[in-house]
């Protein structure tokens, strides 16, 4: 009896997904829930008018790297104060932003304090995508230059930067093109400009699942990919597509799984929180 007990507690943690702050043989990519976003009129989605007067839903998710030689957070999403308020923040202009689910209260779930993740890495520099920095001053922030000087220039409704002042006393690597993360190419921030001067994609190459690319904002929603359309407020028409062209050349080559991030059917349709790819 004793034995079977053994043996069935043991196929029970078996079944259990492992946590972010396990040590890890192979890299793990987790998908956390950082708020969504609604629009009356999703017309700026798009400088060729395919949207207008649509209305538009979108995730906004983190994602979080486990590699045996670190942890890598990928953009941190909508600031986890606004879960304090019910219903969501009025964004103005029939916007509204959600945070059901805290980033902080994810990486708990996950064994994680935010003390643990060894390196930061954004998209890019809009709000939405750097909500939570500033729980990161320990770790080491992986930054364009280009987006940074972009971003600092720009302070406004799409980039706020307070919401990521604290890399200004942490350990930082600044970067210009594509970086390799850990040194062995599993994990690589892809240059790709055009939505900002120095927006970029992440590819990662995983043991059983292969290559997966997520988008930052390359695209909004998986239309935008098959048609190639250009959000109104890029910076950059030509970069965008030139992005566009080389990104999913990549993914041809790599047979790479690509994720729109802010599609909720790819949000979705990763493994749901905290199962992972790996």
């Amino acid at each position: 009896m004793l034995a079977g007990l053994v043996l069935s507690a043991a196929a029970a943690l078996a079944v259990l997904p492992a946590l972010a702050a396990d040590p890890a043989p192979n890299v793990r990519l987790y998908t956390l829930d950082c708020g969504r976003a609604t629009a009356a009129d999703m017309g700026f989605l798009s400088d060729t008018g395919e949207y207008d007067g649509k209305p538009l839903a979108v995730a906004d998710p983190c994602f979080i790297v486990r590699h045996p030689r670190g942890i890598l957070l990928w953009d941190t999403g909508l600031a986890d104060q606004m879960a304090e308020t019910k219903g969501g923040v009025d964004g103005g202009g029939g916007t509204r932003f959600i945070v059901t689910a805290t980033l902080a209260a994810q990486l708990k779930a996950l064994g994680l304090a935010p003390a643990d993740v060894t390196y930061i890495a954004f998209s890019h520099m809009h709000f939405d995508h750097t909500g939570n920095a500033n729980l990161f001053g320990g770790s080491t922030w992986i930054l364009n230059r280009a987006e940074l000087a972009w971003a600092e220039s720009k302070p406004g409704p799409f980039v706020q930067p307070d919401s990521y002042a604290a890399y200004k006393g942490a350990k930082t690597q600044m970067i210009d093109g594509d970086y390799d993360v850990f040194g062995d190419r599993s994990v690589r921030i892809l240059k790709a400009p055009g939505h900002t001067p120095g927006h970029q994609v992440l590819l990662l190459k995983l043991g059983k699942s292969g290559t997966v690319v997520l988008s930052g904002d390359l695209y909004h929603v998986r239309e935008n990919r098959a048609h190639r359309r250009v959000p109104e407020f890029n910076t950059e028409r030509a970069d965008t597509l030139a992005s566009m062209d080389r990104v999913e050349r990549i993914v041809k080559n790599t047979k790479a799984r690509f994720v729109v991030q802010h599609d909720p059917r790819d949000f979705r349709a990763l493994p749901k929180f905290p199962a992972f790819l790996d």
